[in-house]
């Protein structure tokens, strides 16, 4: 398919673009989102009326992608409907344990990829308890008894703000690609460069061009047991 292309950006060429948007594959739509962005005003209200129209939809990462073009935009209209519809955003932020996910979406939909995993292992050590809060990190055994709702949550969060790149379900997808061989998923993820593990925080790279599977972290990378509890989670199986 020919990739939708803005010509003068007259009402015809906004409508075409509009039909293409709410009926286009994946594919055209993640090429259409940045350039209705582009139009300002106009493409911002269509982007706002294809998020009305799925909001009865489970959400994607196309939801999540034209969701940041809405929230980053500073117009006061824009503002006002997300405070109406999607006052949490496109990922419900469910918990079974009261854990406040918010601050967690706003970093991932700022594109603040370091804060964000730093963020998910402090409301992980949330949903493990005060021991684990305090000590900042977790045992495995504490991983399997997390509720499937919050990482669930978690993960959602990721995969819908990095246009489907990152996730504990994306690189659960990749491990089992490679046959359950953690060595292989170390590199393919970018977590190890041949024998030398890849050194936090700077060697790590915190926006869209990293690997698939890249982030976020697990906070034991040299040891397979934390990691190894979430890709056994029954979360991925519901």
């Amino acid at each position: 398919m020919t990739e939708p292309m803005i010509v003068s950006g007259s009402s015809f060429d906004i409508e075409s673009l509009r039909r293409q948007l709410m009926a286009g594959s994946t594919q055209v739509q993640q090429q259409l989102i940045p350039q209705l962005a582009a139009l300002e005003s106009k493409g911002l209200d269509i982007l706002m009326e294809f998020l009305l129209q799925r909001r009865n939809c489970t959400p994607t990462w196309i939801d999540g992608k034209a969701y940041q073009i809405l929230y980053n935009s500073d117009s006061p209209q824009v503002r006002e409907f997300l405070q109406i519809h999607f006052p949490e955003g496109v990922v419900p932020l469910k918990s079974e344990c009261g854990i406040d996910y918010s601050p967690l979406q706003k970093l991932l939909v700022t594109q603040d990829f370091q804060g964000a995993d730093r963020m998910t292992l402090q409301k992980m050590c949330e949903l493990a308890g005060a021991n684990a809060v305090k000590r900042k990190w977790l045992y495995f055994t504490e991983v399997d008894n997390f509720p499937i709702t919050d990482l669930q949550t978690i993960n959602n969060l990721w995969l819908l703000h990095s246009e489907g790149k990152f996730g504990f379900s994306v690189q659960r997808e990749i491990w089992l690609a490679l046959g359950k061989n953690w060595e292989n998923l170390w590199i393919k993820i970018g977590w190890k460069k041949g024998y030398n593990w890849t050194r936090y925080p700077h060697e790590f790279i915190w926006d869209l061009t990293a690997p698939k599977g890249h982030l976020p972290l697990s906070n034991q990378l040299r040891g397979v047991r934390v990691i190894a509890s979430l890709f056994a989670h029954p979360a991925w199986s519901k």
